[in-house]
């Protein structure tokens, strides 16, 4: 068993909805199922005597809410709510949930939510310092076609934007998948790579060199847009490029 796995419960007395979410997450190969409960008091239970890195947590349910049970726990895991009522979002969001997803879930949003838990562990390098660097997700995940594609920061080369899709190019292949370049951009850390032009972000450490007007990433040269060039170029020039 790979204790490298981000342990993940879910509560849902709901059996459909619970082998949904089961379903999705298997095509993650980082996440591992270690409970799957129909009430909170089972879950109470388990999250007592196992690690959980992930809970997708219902909120009507028997016996006790998914709120009232998140109000319950004194320092709770990363939650994701599964739910099919609006009406509790602000509620669940000042409890401190990572992401809030309204039945039935597709796959893309769920896939979205996974990405923030990636990015979310990240944004807490600080606080896992103490942790060796394999605990730090340095990786994320995009479909294309039908498969989960994974896709490891330091591999990219450059991202291009194609209309209402992106061009991933990494070391080794090129991804297509469905998601604006904007949204793309936030799923990257800021301090590695850089938005030079509205259909390109490059990585910083592929750059082999630049002018004012444009950039070269193997052997491709990449534009400077107009309104980036300023801060480009000042950015590379702080960083030694």
């Amino acid at each position: 068993m790979n204790d490298k796995k981000y342990k993940c419960l879910i509560v849902d007395d709901e059996p459909l909805a619970c082998e949904i979410i089961e379903s999705y997450l298997v095509k993650f190969d980082d996440f591992q199922i270690v409970g799957i409960v129909h009430n909170a008091v089972d879950a109470f239970q388990l999250l007592k005597n196992k690690r959980i890195d992930l809970l997708f947590l219902d909120i009507q349910m028997p016996k006790i809410t998914g709120i009232d049970f998140l109000k319950s726990l004194q320092n709770h895991p990363e939650v994701i709510i599964t739910t099919a009522y609006r009406n509790y979002a602000v509620e669940s969001f000042e409890l401190d949930v990572l992401d809030y997803l309204i039945k039935p879930i597709a796959f893309e949003r769920f896939m979205s939510a996974i990405n923030r838990f990636y990015r979310n562990k990240s944004n807490n390098r600080q606080e896992l310092s103490n942790k060796s660097e394999t605990d730090i997700p340095n990786y994320f995940y995009v479909k294309e076609n039908k498969r989960m594609v994974k896709i490891e920061f330091s591999k990219i080369l450059y991202v291009e934007s194609i209309k209402d899709y992106v061009k991933i190019h990494t070391d080794n292949f090129s991804v297509v998948t469905k998601m604006t370049i904007s949204n793309l951009e936030e799923k990257l850390p800021e301090t590695d790579f850089l938005r030079v032009h509205r259909s390109f972000i490059v990585n910083l450490s592929k750059i082999s060199s630049y002018t004012s007007y444009s950039l070269i990433i193997s052997e491709k040269e990449i534009p400077i847009g107009r309104s980036y060039k300023n801060s480009v170029v000042s950015i590379l020039g702080k960083k030694g490029i």
